[in-house]
């Protein structure tokens, strides 16, 4: 199936190219009409005098007819693979042709981005001694929570004595005779067992409570330390844990993080400080992000570059792990430009067609610079206004390679590259 697949574009084309060499040409005679060979679809610069399959890929060869050759090109002799193609025949095909443009301004480069919590705002709850979990409550995943919200109730024999010692040193602080040594010493005592119990995993309101009932409890709360959302829940009732083990993640979603991918030169563009626009693509609603930092790594599969930006996230519409695009304003220096569908890349060298004179086009080398949107700058090797083909360029191509192997020029044969990728796929 995958094979199938992969020649139903060149079939296609084949049968467009022949199609241009043969609406305005028909044969005058029989002997016009004859068969001169036969030739690779995919590699036109491989012959042969008899039909049969092409070595490479398994297709039939194609024919190439005496009245085809040197009649839809302007001279067989030609080497720059110059084409004659009449507007009716362009129209059919649906062949277009754009202007050359002196280009500048603002554009924008679009790449995606994935969501992603502030680490900066991201908690891990644990606690510091051995015990086990006596209930829980309101502490799914997801669930958004506020800040010394009770996640849990557990007990714990490593926090009595600490609480003990909290208690003993308070009620040895007289309140009228703050001057004192013995006072200075019992709140420092008071302060360093405070400490204590915060490292063990008691929060500050519990520690609070301890103060105003001077009682020591059995029970220690579990609490969440910030206004977020519960992302990682590894604790249930009844549940013996260790010491330092991670109860929860809590995450402020307030603000978030924009990962970015960006490739080549387009990282530079992306500095600290700049704006960018974030669109959900589902919803179509956009934030303001600002660029934070790029990254030194680089992906070790796509080899971009990761971008960092920072958002508000209000309503919490941005969510860890959705899908976005970044949109960055860029100011492009003046130059020519070309329709992107204009391009031909061979792989080796970049190319256009040129129109040179009504229906008639010449293949010519070109050299880019910036691409945006769907506009690439041009260089070297074209000038301002003049028409190249921006659709249906696959079309006069795939004839230009035709018609070149058909003249005998060797120049148009596809990189030996490629046939190693029609074999890999084959």
């Amino acid at each position: 199936m995958k094979k199938a697949w992969y020649l139903v574009p060149v079939v296609g084309a084949l049968a467009v190219g022949y199609g241009l060499g043969h609406l305005n040409h028909r044969p005058a005679t029989a002997a016009a009409h004859r068969v001169l060979y036969y030739v690779d679809p995919m590699h036109p610069a491989y012959r042969s005098d008899k039909p049969g399959k092409a070595p490479d890929c398994g297709m039939d060869l194609v024919a190439v007819y005496a009245d085809t050759v040197g009649n839809s090109l302007v001279g067989s002799d030609d080497a720059s693979g110059a084409l004659r193609i009449d507007p009716a025949t362009q129209k059919i095909y649906g062949i277009q042709l754009a202007s050359v443009e002196n280009d500048s301004g603002t554009r924008s480069i679009r790449v995606f981005g994935k969501v992603a919590a502030d680490e900066t705002k991201v908690y891990k709850v644990s606690v510091g001694a051995d015990g086990y979990v006596k209930s829980t409550d309101n502490d799914a995943v997801g669930n958004r929570v506020k800040k010394d919200q009770h996640l849990a109730v557990i007990y714990s024999p490593d926090f009595l004595p600490v609480e003990g010692g909290f208690l003993s040193a308070n009620e040895r602080t007289p309140g009228g005779t703050k001057d004192t040594a013995a006072t200075a010493q019992n709140a420092a005592s008071a302060s360093a067992r405070a400490d204590r119990l915060r490292n063990l995993g008691m929060s500050d309101v519990q520690i609070d409570e301890m103060v105003s009932t001077r009682k020591i409890p059995e029970d220690v709360y579990v609490v969440s330390p910030a206004d977020g959302f519960i992302l990682t829940r590894n604790i249930s009732p009844g549940l013996r844990f260790e010491r330092e083990k991670e109860m929860y993640t809590i995450a402020d979603l307030s603000h978030v993080w924009i990962m970015a991918q960006v490739f080549g030169k387009d990282a530079q563009k992306f500095r600290p400080g700049t704006v960018a626009k974030v669109t959900l693509p589902d919803t179509g609603e956009s934030f303001s992000a600002t660029v934070s930092n790029v990254l030194p790594e680089v992906d070790p599969t796509t080899r971009a570059m990761k971008v960092r930006l920072v958002a508000n996230n209000p309503g919490f519409k941005l969510r860890p792990e959705m899908f976005v695009n970044v949109d960055m304003p860029v100011t492009i220096p003046p130059g020519l430009s070309v329709p992107a569908d204009a391009i031909v890349d061979t792989g080796l060298v970049k190319q256009v067609f040129v129109q040179t004179s009504p229906g008639h086009f010449e293949k010519r080398e070109v050299e880019i610079g910036w691409r945006f949107d769907d506009r690439v700058q041009i260089v070297k090797g074209v000038r301002e206004g003049e028409m190249v083909v921006s659709a249906g360029t696959f079309l006069v191509d795939s004839e230009s390679r035709l018609q070149a192997a058909a003249s005998g020029n060797s120049s148009e044969a596809p990189p030996k590259e490629d046939s190693a990728l029609a074999h890999r796929m084959n």
